[in-house]
C-alpha cells in the first residue's frame, strides 16, 4: 500500500484531498498546524504541527513514498491584498516549502506535488477584465500582483531545481480560485465565493450587501471535486507542469453575487464599497490540461455554488442556534 503524505490536510482542499486518497485505498498521513475546523480527517496519522519547524517536518515526510504540498500561509483578497501580512505569506510559505523538500529528499520521497497558483500569473497581463492572459508560458516576464504570488512562483522554481539536481518526481498545478463546503467562509480569509454566500445567507430579503470595488472585476471559480480531480490526474500522469487547474467560466463579482441571490430566492440590491481587490480580471486558460491530459474541468459554476451556499446558510444556522443555547444558559 502506497504512503501518501498531505501537508495541509487541516485545510481546505487539503482535507478534502485526503478524503479521496484514503477512499481509493492509500494510507494517509496529515500534517498541519492545526486539525480540520469542519470534519474529522479519515487520515491514518495526523501530525499537528508547524511546518515551519525542522523538527515537524522531518517527522511528517518519514516512511512515505509522496508528498502533497498544500500547505501555506494564505487567504482571500482581504488577507493577501492589504499588505499588511506579507512578509508572514513569504516567510512562512517558503519555509515549509524548503523544509518539505530538503527533509522530503533525504527521507527517500519519490515524488512531490505541489500546489501553486494563478496569483503566479503577471499583473500587467489582467487589466482588462473581459481578456485576461493566464496561459502557462505567460508567467514570464514575471510581474505577480502580491507577495503571495511571488512565493509561489519561487516555490515552483525551488520544486524544478530538486527534480533537476535530486533526480525526485515534481508535479505542479496553478489554482484558480477553488471553492465549495467546508472551506472557510468567515473571519477575513474567506474568498469571494464564500463571502458572497454568507452575505446572502445572512441578509434578509430585500436588504442590502457589500462588494468590494465596482463589481465588474472579472475570475473564475473551480469547484474543490474538480479541484481533487485534476490535480489526481496529474500526479498519476507523466507530466509536470506547471498547470492550470481551474475553470474557465468567467463571471464578474456582481455576476457571482446575483447567482447566489438567485440560489436564495432573495432579492438583494449591492452596495459597492473600497477593499483590496487583486487583479481587474482572471480566467483559467484550459488548453495546455486538455492537451496533457486530455481533460479539463466542466462542472457549471452554479452546480458548486449551490452546494456552497447550502453549507453556509448550514453553518450560519448552528452557530446561531449555539449562541441562542449559551445565552439561555
Amino acid at each position: 500500500m502506497k504512503r501518501i503524505l498531505v501537508n495541509g490536510a487541516g485545510g481546505f482542499i487539503g482535507g478534502h484531498l485526503v478524503k479521496r486518497l484514503k477512499a481509493e485505498g492509500f494510507w494517509v498521513r496529515g500534517a498541519d498546524v492545526k486539525r480540520h475546523e469542519y470534519s474529522a480527517s479519515p487520515a491514518d496519522d495526523f501530525i499537528v504541527g508547524d511546518l515551519c519547524e525542522p523538527d515537524v517536518a522531518r517527522a511528517a515526510v518519514e516512511g512515505v513514498e509522496e508528498v502533497y504540498q498544500l500547505a501555506a500561509d494564505m487567504g482571500g483578497a482581504g488577507y493577501i491584498f492589504t499588505g499588511e501580512h506579507d512578509a508572514a505569506v513569504m516567510h512562512n510559505s517558503a519555509t515549509i516549502n524548503l523544509n518539505t523538500l530538503e527533509f522530503g529528499t533525504r527521507a527517500g520521497v519519490k515524488k512531490f506535488f505541489y500546489s501553486s497558483s494563478a496569483c503566479i500569473y503577471p499583473a500587467y497581463n489582467q487589466l482588462d477584465p473581459a481578456n485576461p492572459k493566464c496561459s502557462e508560458d505567460s508567467a514570464y516576464p514575471a510581474a505577480p500582483d502580491s507577495e503571495y504570488g511571488w512565493e509561489k512562483l519561487f516555490s515552483e522554481r525551488l520544486y524544478l531545481s530538486y527534480m533537476r539536481n535530486q533526480g525526485v518526481e515534481v508535479r505542479i498545478a496553478r489554482f484558480h480560485n477553488i471553492f465549495g463546503p467546508e472551506g472557510t467562509w468567515c473571519g477575513g480569509r474567506e474568498k469571494a465565493p464564500a463571502a458572497v454566500c454568507r452575505k446572502v445567507a445572512e441578509t434578509p430579503d430585500g436588504g442590502e450587501i457589500e462588494i468590494w470595488g465596482d463589481g465588474l472585476q472579472t475570475r473564475s471559480f473551480l469547484f474543490v471535486d474538480e479541484c481533487i480531480e485534476g490535480v489526481r490526474r496529474l500526479v498519476e500522469s507523466d507530466f509536470t507542469g506547471p498547470v492550470n487547474i481551474g475553470s474557465d467560466e468567467m463571471v464578474t463579482i456582481n455576476q457571482l453575487a446575483a447567482m447566489a441571490m438567485d440560489i436564495a430566492g432573495k432579492r438583494l440590491s449591492i452596495r459597492h464599497i473600497e477593499g483590496p481587490l487583486g487583479v481587474r480580471g482572471r480566467n483559467s486558460d484550459n488548453r495546455l490540461i486538455w492537451e496533457e491530459l486530455g481533460w479539463r474541468p466542466g462542472r457549471p459554476l452554479r452546480e458548486g455554488l449551490e452546494k456552497t451556499y447550502a453549507w453556509i446558510a448550514g453553518e450560519l444556522a448552528h452557530s446561531r442556534n449555539v449562541r441562542v443555547a449559551t445565552q439561555a444558559a
